[in-house]
C-alpha cells in the first residue's frame, strides 16, 4: 500500500461549536476491516456520549491515542488503508503520492489550509492549523550559523518583506521553527515554566501535546536533584509541584479529573448562578389525591406499557401553570436588552447519570396529551440511565423540573439551567400530619421549590405560576377544568 491509499479521520465537532471530546471506547483495533458507517470509537464531549462511524471502506492501520486520552476537534485519531487509493474525505490530509513537489528551500512557503470537498475553504482551530503532507512551514529564523547580531538582521529582512535563503548547513529545526501548539497547551506549558523549544512533539504534524508537556516536566524533576548547588535556577518550575502525585496523600485521598460533562455542567452553573439574579419560593402542598390519580392511571389501558409516577402529573400540572402564565416561558437576551417569549415549551429533566448530572430535554412538551407527555419521560429517563443522551436533546431547553425526592430530600434551591427562565425542584412525598376538613390526618405531602431568573420574571409571576402548580397537584381534576 503506498500512502495514497491511506486516508486519516479526524475528531469531528459532535456538538455546536464543542472544542474537544475524550476518546472512552475503541471498538476496533490496528488490522480489523472497516466498512463505510460502521461505528468505530465512542467519545464523550462536554454534553453526552456519541458513537463516531467512519465514512468510507478500509482497514485500520493506525489509532493514534489510546482510551481516556481527551482529543481536540480537528485532530486526527484513526488511519485507515483504501483500496486503489482514492482521494480522501474531506479534513484528511492530501495523499503524498498526488501532492506537489514540496517548494525549493529558498522559497520557504506559508502553511496551506487543506480543502474540504467541493472547494470551500475548511475551518481550522487557532494554533496549530493544518497542512498537507507536502507542504512546510517557513522558518521562524532563516540564519543558518550566523552570529546574534547576524540573526537580527535576517529577522528584520523578513519583517520587510525578504526571507533570506536558508542555507544547506542550517541549525536545528526547533531553533528554526516555533514549535506548533494549541493555545491550552502553551499556557500549560508557560504555568509549569517549560520552553516549547525543548519539548518532543508526539502529535499529529509534528504538535506538542499535553502529554508532551508533563513528560518535559517529569524529565526535568529528573534533572533537578544533579545541579545541587543552583538552588535558584529551578525556581521557574516551582508551580509545576502542585499537580505531582506525591502532594498529596495518595493513600487517604483521590483527585478524579473534572472533564467531560461534569466540567461543563460545573462551568454552566457557576455562569449562570453569577449571571442571572436567582429568586427561590417554595410551597408545601397536600398531594394525596394526585398520588390516587396515578395509582388509577396505572391500570388505565391507554397507559399500557407506560411508566405511570408523581413526575408525570407534575410535569403536566407545570405545563398547564405555564399555559396560564405564559411570560415565564422565556429566556433573557443579553445583546440585544429584550425579553424573548416561548410560545413552545421544551420541557428539561435533570437526570444523575454515570458520568454526571445532564438536562435533556422533550421537544414541544406543550403539545403532547398525557399517554404522550408519559413515553417521551420514559425515553428520556431510560436514554440518559444508558448514557445514549445525544447532544440535539439537551440544547434548547425552556424550563426544567429536576426531581431530588427520588434522593429523600425534601426541598433544595435550584440553580437555573444556562438560558431558561424557570427551574421547579420536587422534594419527597411522604406521610405528615395535616389538616384536612378541620381534622389533624396523615396526607401524602411534599415541597415544592420554583427558583427564576428575577430579571424577567417578578415575585408576583413567580408565585402565580408555583401556586398554579400546586393547586393542581392538590387537586388534580384543574387538569381538565384549567385546560
Amino acid at each position: 500500500m503506498t500512502n495514497a491509499s491511506v486516508r486519516e479521520f479526524r475528531m469531528p465537532d459532535v456538538g455546536e461549536g464543542l472544542t474537544e471530546a475524550e476518546i472512552l471506547k475503541w471498538y476496533v483495533q490496528p488490522g480489523d476491516t472497516v466498512t463505510d458507517g460502521q461505528v468505530v470509537c465512542e467519545v464523550e464531549t462536554a454534553k453526552a456520549a456519541v458513537e463516531l462511524p467512519i465514512p468510507y471502506d478500509g482497514v485500520v492501520r493506525a489509532l493514534h491515542f489510546p482510551e481516556g486520552t481527551t482529543v481536540d476537534v480537528g485532530t486526527s485519531i484513526i488511519a485507515v488503508e483504501v483500496a486503489g487509493g482514492a482521494a480522501p474525505a474531506a479534513g484528511a490530509p492530501a495523499p503524498a503520492a498526488e501532492a506537489e513537489p514540496a517548494p525549493a528551500p529558498q522559497e520557504p512557503q506559508e502553511p496551506q489550509e487543506p480543502k474540504a470537498e467541493g472547494s470551500g475553504r475548511q475551518p481550522v482551530l487557532v494554533g496549530y492549523g493544518v497542512a498537507t503532507s507536502a507542504t512546510r512551514r517557513r522558518p521562524r529564523k532563516a540564519a543558518p550559523e550566523a552570529p546574534a547580531g547576524q540573526a537580527a538582521v535576517s529577522v528584520q529582512a523578513e519583517l520587510n518583506g525578504r526571507t533570506p535563503a536558508p542555507e544547506p548547513v542550517a541549525e536545528p529545526a526547533a531553533a528554526r521553527q516555533r514549535p506548533l501548539a494549541k493555545p491550552p497547551v502553551r499556557k500549560l506549558a508557560k504555568d509549569l515554566g517549560i520552553d516549547l523549544a525543548t519539548v518532543t512533539p508526539t502529535g499529529p504534524d509534528g504538535i506538542i501535546t499535553r502529554e508532551d508537556v508533563h513528560a518535559a516536566v517529569s524529565a526535568t524533576r529528573a534533572r533537578a536533584p544533579e545541579p545541587e548547588a543552583q538552588a535558584p535556577a529551578p525556581a521557574p518550575v516551582a508551580p509545576a509541584a502542585a499537580p505531582a502525585p506525591a502532594s498529596y496523600d495518595t493513600a487517604r485521598e483521590t483527585r478524579i479529573p473534572v472533564k467531560g460533562v461534569r466540567k461543563a455542567t460545573a462551568a454552566a452553573m457557576v455562569g449562570s448562578a453569577f449571571t442571572a439574579p436567582h429568586v427561590t419560593e417554595f410551597v408545601t402542598v397536600d398531594v394525596t389525591r394526585t398520588m390516587k390519580l396515578v395509582e388509577e392511571l396505572k391500570q388505565d389501558k391507554e397507559f399500557g406499557g407506560l411508566r405511570v409516577n408523581p413526575l408525570l402529573l407534575i410535569a403536566k400540572a407545570l405545563l398547564v401553570a405555564i399555559r396560564r402564565n405564559p411570560e415565564i416561558n422565556a429566556s433573557w437576551d443579553e445583546a440585544a436588552q429584550e425579553i424573548v417569549v416561548k410560545h413552545y415549551v421544551n420541557l428539561g429533566i435533570a437526570a444523575a447519570t454515570p458520568r454526571g448530572l445532564i438536562v435533556p430535554n422533550i421537544k414541544d412538551a406543550h403539545a403532547k396529551t398525557l399517554p404522550q407527555l408519559a413515553e417521551s419521560l420514559g425515553e428520556l429517563v431510560s436514554t440518559a440511565r444508558e448514557g445514549r443522551t445525544s447532544p440535539s436533546a439537551m440544547q434548547g431547553g425552556t424550563v426544567t423540573i429536576t426531581n431530588v425526592g427520588v434522593f429523600g430530600v425534601d426541598t433544595g434551591t435550584p440553580i437555573l439551567n444556562p438560558g431558561e427562565s424557570a427551574i421547579l425542584a420536587v422534594g419527597a412525598i411522604k406521610p405528615q400530619p395535616w389538616v384536612h376538613k378541620g381534622k389533624v390526618k396523615p396526607r401524602q405531602v411534599t415541597t415544592l421549590a420554583l427558583s427564576f431568573d428575577h430579571r424577567l420574571v417578578d415575585g408576583e409571576l413567580g408565585s402565580k405560576v408555583l401556586a398554579d402548580v400546586a393547586a393542581i397537584l392538590e387537586q388534580p381534576k384543574r387538569l381538565i377544568t384549567w385546560a
